[in-house]
């Protein structure tokens, strides 16, 4: 490389040589000036001071050269230098400069040009400045990722993130996405490959592809249920329910024949611990799909069953998507667990967004926040569970077909212990069943009258666990033969009995203003003592405590008003409703208690209280009334039925149209051993309850029906 520097102006005159080199003739230019030294001076000067304007505002100027051509005086030289600088002039330009041999004449030119020059650059800041300004926002964001990507593209990650979406754009190729998901689909793929893998909205593009391209989008294959071997597993998984288990084998038998579930949603009520989401789990074993359970229970956030929206940061599906997503499949049996516990507060109303997962006619098109494309449900067989169903709102109940799993009597009791429960524990504390330990029928009944008052069987299972480890522990600490449970090993590791209802019944029964009560609670059937007293005082107040609420109250009320308005019938003075106090009081003030049931009860007790004479011990009643003398129709006759047995309670006396509904529910198995009334009047209860006849106008009563 060789660096030139032109010295003077020249002519060619003649050309000698061009091979190997060229040699020519010239005839030297001598350079000429028309103006004075102050022109002169005056256009060096403005020539220093333009030029160095120009250097600072072009990029292509060092400030080297800026430098240079200050300190250059000579004006040929300033100018030749100042023009082969110049960017901006052309080579017509620079040549016409070379030829003027004029030098006032050049400077002039030049101060022109560089005029030009120094204006075309402050205009081009001046629409830089302008463009730079006005580049925000999405403009401002594609440069700079532009500039990100090249980024990645040096350090290698953008092969990572091309891997990336050409897995995505594979999986939800098979996913089989319906045509408004593919759409979406589409498009944030497109929208990812603009995207820096760095940036938080990668993060969340990706993380929604791969939830569509996890969900179950494509319909499952056609089923085929055998009714027998679904009616051996529901028999194998349950002891009893029988009207249950026939309900279900029906509408498996319908699904058979339509291969469709569109249209039923079953919720199964009862207490807890009868068996109501592992009845859930043998229907799915039963059909053969895949079980998805989620608990609703003290959900209040609406978002929880609709899910996010993805402008949240942290953003989710549902619980409804994501329990299909766990599925694998279209069609599961989808459990919604305590449907009655459901919340509703300022952060939504959780029942409300159900409506839609369970209406038929809106879940083929359910639209969850997160995913913002429609989701078929239509195929899934939704199940709930609920202790009561007061709390469940009203429309929400209308959409669901109530299965009543009342409890279970002794006998099932003992019966599902011995072929479910005992099994389970004695594996689970890693003993073995006969070698280590053998529960004898008599065991379990002494842990279900001792320890338990239940309508289910946890805490059965949990007096057997109980002794399950405490055998653990001796087999560690001393090796020891098989241990038999019966009564007397039960009362050795379990302790003193909890529940000795049978002499509370005795004690508290013999004493007159005391009756026995059925109740209907969440938690199965109860008994209930009703109690009462009467002081002497002059003001004829009524009083009743024990956490009782308005519509039990109200029967109270009714009570005394009937007992009062038919007192001269049974002899009892006018004048003592005047003179007494009346307190009536029902135990396990703790405990809320209200329901139409207990008219027939109440009335017995203030019988009882003002003829002086006491009920017959083992008898029970469940029956509201009405102030003419009627007993009115009640609910939850075989838990109360259930309780009753539970308790020791020989004899029940309920209302005759509750006949039907009696010999329907109570199997002949639960009536053993016992005796039911079914009476139409009050007159006629109470002859039943009291030790000897309270009136003679009694005698002539026709009596009450006896199963």
């Amino acid at each position: 490389m060789a660096f030139v520097e032109g010295m003077h102006r020249i002519r060619i005159r003649e050309i000698l040589q061009s091979e190997p080199y060229l040699r020519v003739r010239v005839e030297v230019l001598k350079e000429t000036s028309l103006s004075t030294p102050d022109e002169e001076r005056a256009l060096t000067a403005s020539i220093h001071e333009i030029f160095g304007q120009v250097s600072t505002l072009s990029t292509q100027l060092s400030p080297e050269v800026a430098s240079l051509a200050m300190a250059t005086q000579n004006s040929s030289q300033l100018v030749d230098f100042v023009a082969a600088s110049l960017p901006g002039l052309s080579c017509q330009e620079k040549q016409d400069f070379l030829e003027t041999l004029e030098v006032s004449s050049r400077m002039r030119k030049l101060v022109a040009c560089l005029l030009r020059e120094r204006e075309g650059l402050r205009l081009r800041e001046k629409l830089q400045s302008e463009i730079k300004e006005n580049m925000a926002g999405l403009q401002r964001e594609v440069l700079l990722r532009e500039q990100l990507k090249l980024i990645h593209r040096e350090l290698g990650d953008e092969e990572e993130a091309c891997g990336e979406v050409d897995e995505l754009r594979g999986q939800l190729e098979l996913a089989g996405l319906p045509v408004e998901a593919r759409r979406e689909a589409d498009r944030e793929l497109n929208r990812l490959t603009h995207v820096a893998v760095g940036a938080a909205e990668y993060s969340v593009i990706s993380s929604y592809l791969e939830w569509l391209a996890a969900l179950p989008w494509q319909p499952a294959a056609a089923e085929t249920i055998d009714l027998p071997y679904a009616a051996r597993v529901l028999d194998a998984d349950h002891h009893g329910l029988a009207k249950v288990k026939q309900r279900i084998l029906e509408q498996l038998a319908v699904f058979q024949l339509k291969h469709d579930v569109k249209g039923l949603i079953l919720c199964f009520t009862g207490p807890p611990g009868v068996g109501k989401t592992s009845l859930g789990r043998s229907i799915a074993k039963a059909m053969q799909r895949e079980f998805v359970r989620i608990s609703l229970g003290g959900m209040h956030d609406e978002a929880e069953i609709r899910g996010h929206r993805r402008t949240y940061v942290g953003s989710l599906p549902g619980q409804i998507i994501r329990g299909m997503r766990r599925a694998g499949t279209s069609n599961p049996v989808f459990m919604l667990d305590e449907i009655d516990k459901i919340g509703n507060d300022f952060r939504g109303d959780p029942a409300s967004a159900l409506l839609e997962v369970l209406d038929p006619e809106q879940n083929a098109n359910f639209r969850d926040h997160y995913l913002g494309v429609p989701f078929d449900l239509s195929r899934v067989l939704f199940l709930t569970t609920a202790n009561q169903l007061d709390p469940i709102p009203r429309p929400l109940l209308d959409r669901m077909e109530v299965i009543e799993l009342p409890g279970y009597s002794e006998e099932e009791k003992l019966r599902i212990a011995q072929q479910h429960l005992v099994c389970r524990q004695v594996r689970d504390h890693a003993l073995t069943l006969g070698k280590h330990l053998q529960f004898t029928d008599e065991g379990v009944m002494a842990i279900l009258r001792g320890y338990t008052r239940e309508a289910g069987v946890r805490e059965l299972e949990r007096g057997i666990a109980a002794i399950c480890r405490k055998r653990a522990r001796q087999l560690v600490e001393v090796d020891s033969p098989k241990l038999v449970v019966g009564g007397a090993q039960v009362r050795r590791f379990l302790g003193r009995a909890r529940y000795e209802q049978d002499e509370e019944i005795e004690e508290r029964t013999h004493k007159p203003g005391v009756s026995i009560g059925l109740a209907w609670t969440p938690y199965g059937g109860e008994v209930l003592f009703v109690e009462a007293s009467r002081m002497l005082r002059d003001r004829g107040e009524f009083t009743i405590t024990g956490q009782v609420r308005s519509v039990m109250e109200e029967s109270a009320r009714a009570s005394l008003s009937w007992v009062r308005a038919n007192s001269h019938r049974y002899g009892i003075p006018r004048d003592s409703f005047r003179q007494y106090d009346i307190h009536m009081h029902i135990p396990s003030g703790g405990v809320p208690k209200d329901g139409p049931s207990a008219g027939l009860v109440m009335v017995s007790t203030m019988l009882s209280l003002f003829l002086d004479l006491p009920i017959r011990s083992r008898v029970a009643m469940t029956g509201e009334i009405t102030l003419s003398g009627h007993v009115l129709p009640v609910g939850g006759i075989k838990e109360k039925v259930l309780a009753a047995r539970r308790c020791g309670i020989l004899e029940v006396v309920m209302p005759s149209r509750n006949r039907q509904e009696f010999q329907e529910e109570i199997p002949p198995a639960l009536r053993a051993g016992m005796r039911f009334h079914f009476v139409r009047e009050i007159d006629e209860a109470m002859a039943l309850v009291f030790e000897e006849r309270v009136a003679v106008e009694l005698d002539q009563l026709p009596g009450a029906t006896i199963m």
